[in-house]
């Protein structure tokens, strides 16, 4: 009597073979998705802080974070100390975590005045602005002082911890020439939770990515910063 071995044909081998290259590549177009979803969180969170100081001044002729006579204007508001306030100048570091600084109040201004969403407490966990990764993101005004990245120019810096080398170019193609090194957007290195207004230490001459051609490392965590 002849045996029959048990086994898997060609066919079925192959229908398997499809199913599993299916499944793969719904899994990762759908990783794809969320990365873009994530990237074009981030690029609406840079596209929306500067809404909120011309809404802010239009409103009360004054910048969130500087205004003098806030306490009138919006009650319930902290008016900022170790600055000049209604000087004009948001003055401060981006990622201030100090109480009392204008960068750290302009979040209880523009949300108390009802342009943006979130804590009015300043001492509340969840006060400090998060980006779609997790990271920290803010404003300040931009000068020798307060730059975070060397060499750009504009009134404001808004910037952004926490993202990755490959969201930080598609942030870059999507607002700004595609040049990370740049242009009115560019990256470094992430910078540290709280800077010292002036400090050194959070500013770079050259940006991690080069305009001739260098590759940012798509896993490494950047500080993007634009100006306006």
């Amino acid at each position: 009597m002849k045996s029959q071995q048990s086994g898997f044909t060609l066919v079925e081998i192959a229908i398997v073979l499809v199913i599993i290259g299916l499944l793969l590549g719904g899994i990762l177009k759908g990783q794809e998705l969320i990365n873009s979803a994530k990237v074009k969180n981030i690029a609406n969170d840079f596209r929306v802080i500067p809404t909120y100081i011309y809404a802010y001044q239009d409103k009360f002729k004054s910048l969130p974070g500087d205004d003098a006579t806030v306490t009138s204007h919006v009650p319930g508001a902290t008016a900022a100390t170790g600055g000049t306030l209604g000087n004009g100048v948001i003055e401060g570091s981006w990622n201030d975590a100090s109480g009392t600084s204008e960068a750290f109040l302009f979040w209880q201004h523009v949300r108390l005045a009802n342009l943006a969403a979130g804590p009015t407490d300043p001492t509340d966990a969840t006060y400090r602005p998060v980006n779609a990764v997790g990271g920290n993101f803010g404003i300040s005004s931009n000068s020798a002082a307060t730059a975070t990245i060397a060499g750009m120019t504009g009134t404001y810096q808004v910037c952004s911890k926490g993202i990755l080398g490959k969201f930080a170019l598609q942030l870059d193609v999507q607002m700004d020439d595609g040049q990370p090194c740049s242009g009115s957007m560019r990256a470094i290195p992430d910078v540290g939770a709280s800077t010292a207004v002036g400090a050194t230490a959070s500013k770079t001459a050259a940006a991690p990515a080069s305009c001739t051609g260098a590759v940012m490392d798509p896993d490494v965590p950047y500080t993007v910063c634009m100006t306006f």
